[in-house]
């Protein structure tokens, strides 16, 4: 049977259209981000992809061994552990979907795992890397007040890139030095911000109405065109200090975030504040951070101990 064919004996039974609907939930009802749902239209399209090969053009012919079949061909392909995991559970969720379509009956990938891999743990800067990038930003242009703004916010707060570039200026409270911020689900949570992020701020709020265009801007960092700072913006920005600063590995949001979490739970050992602060909906996922906390136990450990060493 040809790709063509397939494609249209899916189209006949409703497959592309119950994508689509699927995806609208996530989007509309769940308010998952574009982002998100890009990402599970890829692993779907991955899926569908297969079943035409396999000449599989009705959903309700699905069954485990299909999607064991797929995870094992991702992993021969040369897919990551945590990619595969990702395209199960995409799998997973939208298989539920159907269950509540009444198109299946039971969940194909429900008790399927992806192969085990190495488990990576986040990659942070240690605290005297931190002290340096913040401390070589200049704050002699209104750039470079802008951008040590942004890092020291990162920083401070432990903020995802998202979450620092959707501040509006009525989300911040510097008397109470409290932040408001939208995260993953939309949803809002209140986070610290410490001291030197807070002079920042101030610094960058006696050069921001220079950049802004008009009352009705209310975005709390603006760019050179005096719209709100994109995505990509910030993220140029800081490697670019990264790049000045002699850093050896790349400068991106996420390691702010990383570096954050770490110091905070090096110094507290309270993972439950670490959760709350970093917006995670599940302990677990915040529990990385321990690892973290070990392998550095680990090290002084190996260094210390006197039957430790060699």
């Amino acid at each position: 049977m040809s790709e063509s064919n397939c494609s249209k004996r899916f189209e006949a039974s409703n497959g592309l259209a119950l994508v689509d609907s699927y995806l609208a939930i996530l989007k509309i009802q769940k308010q998952y981000s574009e982002h998100t749902c890009n990402n599970y239209r890829l692993q779907l399209d991955k899926l569908i992809e297969f079943l035409k090969k396999q000449a599989i053009t009705e959903w309700s012919s699905i069954k485990p061994i299909h999607v064991r079949q797929m995870s094992a061909q991702l992993n021969r392909q040369g897919y990551s552990s945590r990619s595969i995991a990702l395209f199960l559970s995409s799998c997973r969720s939208f298989f539920h979907y159907l269950i509540s379509q009444d198109v299946l009956q039971l969940n194909p990938a429900k008790n399927i795992r992806p192969p085990k891999g190495d488990k990576k743990l986040p990659k942070s800067m240690d605290v005297d890397q931190i002290n340096l990038l913040l401390e070589s930003i200049p704050s002699d242009t209104q750039i470079g007040v802008r951008d040590k703004a942004i890092a020291e916010l990162f920083y401070s707060s432990g903020l995802r890139l998202a979450e620092l570039a959707a501040i509006n200026l009525e989300d911040i409270s510097l008397k109470e030095k409290l932040i408001k911020v939208v995260g993953k689900g939309n949803k809002t949570r209140i986070v610290p911000v410490g001291t030197k992020a807070i002079q920042a701020l101030n610094k960058w709020f006696s050069v921001r109405s220079i950049w802004q265009k008009d009352d009705q801007q209310s975005a709390l960092f603006l760019s050179q065109k005096r719209t709100r700072l994109s995505h990509r913006s910030i993220q140029k920005r800081l490697e670019y200090w990264g790049k000045k600063v002699g850093l050896n590995a790349s400068l991106h949001p996420h390691k702010f975030r990383h570096s954050c979490a770490t110091h905070v739970l090096e110094s507290s050992g309270d993972i439950r504040a670490v959760q709350e602060l970093l917006g995670h909906s599940n302990i677990s996922t915040t529990q990385i951070y321990t690892h973290l906390d070990f392998q550095k136990l680990a090290q002084v450990y190996d260094k210390s101990h006197p039957r430790a060493k060699k």
